[in-house]
């Protein structure tokens, strides 16, 4: 991997233990004369010029790293995810082992998983008034408690049609574990290139989950005549309310988050431990 001369740290520290690994962290680097610049939810302005990073520590749980694929991912620089919370879909790497996976990795002996992430604008009445990205999902829902709302959807190669629901879940490969398994999504292996369309509680039970590949791009439009408010949230960070008419385009983006030591074994290891899956005996 060569000389790693720049990196920034994610640091959510509401984690127990978050601090003093950063501070072990940048020391260890700067022994290695790399430049170290840590950050936390608050103090990332976005206004830097992240290109110039050749990498970025998530120490957290899956969230710091969703918001850390949002804000490098466009840079192309690769997210080194330690885990400081429960067992991770996304985040991997223990935090007494990230030494010796980072000295792996800057060897060229660890690799990096690539995951597709999406691209969301909000168009109103012709002007685009809001745009972002997502690694997990974009979820289109009602602001209030047991609303209905009224979507219209389709992409540039089917019609979809209406949904009544209490919102829909765009998902990604690796969102397909989070809240559109709950909404009863099918999980997908993290490193398939589709887009999972998921309603949340349809009206209509013939509304089922669908997987459409990811080359295609999607339209979700508020219908007109909408009372009830609607949110468009994205990874379950970001939210921007919604007004009727609103056209929603979601598309794959140009870019992919680059997670390090986070493969598909890793994914498969989480799902048996979290849904508890037991298999035969090994062969």
């Amino acid at each position: 991997m060569g000389d790693i001369k720049k990196a920034i740290l994610f640091i959510n520290l509401q984690k127990v233990n978050a601090k003093a690994l950063a501070d072990e962290i940048t020391e260890a680097l700067e022994r290695k004369n790399s430049e170290v610049r840590s950050c936390t939810f608050e103090s990332w302005s976005g206004l830097e010029t992240k290109d110039e990073y050749d990498i970025a520590f998530s120490l957290g749980g899956d969230g710091t790293v969703l918001y850390a694929a949002r804000a490098m991912a466009p840079a192309r620089v690769p997210i080194f995810p330690i885990n400081l919370g429960t067992l991770g879909f996304i985040a991997a790497v223990p935090p007494d082992a990230w030494a010796a996976v980072y000295d792996r990795w800057a060897a060229g002996r660890v690799g990096c998983s690539r995951r597709l992430m999406l691209e969301v604008r909000v168009e109103r009445r012709g002007r685009t008034v809001t745009q972002g990205s997502c690694l997990n999902d974009a979820v289109i829902s009602a602001s209030g408690i047991a609303k209905v709302i009224r979507l219209h959807v389709e992409s540039d190669y089917m019609r979809l049609g209406e949904y009544r629901s209490d919102g829909l879940i765009v998902a990604t490969p690796t969102g397909s574990t989070a809240y559109s398994v709950s909404a009863g999504g099918p999980i997908l292996d993290p490193e398939l290139e589709a887009i999972i369309i998921n309603p949340i509680c349809p009206f209509t039970l013939s509304n089922r989950p669908i997987v459409i590949p990811a080359r295609e791009v999607l339209f979700v439009e508020v219908e007109a005549e909408q009372r009830s408010g609607v949110l468009l949230t994205l990874d379950g960070q970001i939210t921007e309310p919604l007004e009727p008419g609103d056209r929603i385009y979601i598309r794959q983006a140009p870019y992919e988050a680059r997670l390090i030591a986070s493969d598909r074994s890793m994914f498969y290891k989480a799902l048996r431990t979290k849904l508890s899956w037991s298999g035969g005996p090994n062969a």
